[in-house]
């Protein structure tokens, strides 16, 4: 045989058994605590900055832009 084409053979098997190799991946959980990013208010943001009225006021506005029975007109 020639040796590109067991350079070759090899090479593939090579990453054939390199591709079956995974690591356990174990999470260690804290009981009772979120390990996450904590949660804000949804008006606590830049265009209400806090005011919740605002905030309802703009959502029950865009929920009556949605609604076909006020956009027709009927």
């Amino acid at each position: 045989m020639n040796r590109p084409l067991i350079l070759a053979i090899g090479a593939c098997a090579a990453l054939v058994v390199a591709g079956c190799g995974e690591r356990p991946q174990v999470i260690t959980y804290k009981q009772g605590s979120y390990q996450g990013k904590p949660d804000q208010k949804p008006y606590a943001g830049a265009p209400f900055d806090g005011n919740q009225q605002a905030w309802d006021s703009a959502l029950r506005q865009r929920n009556q832009s949605q609604n076909e029975y006020k956009r027709i007109g009927s």
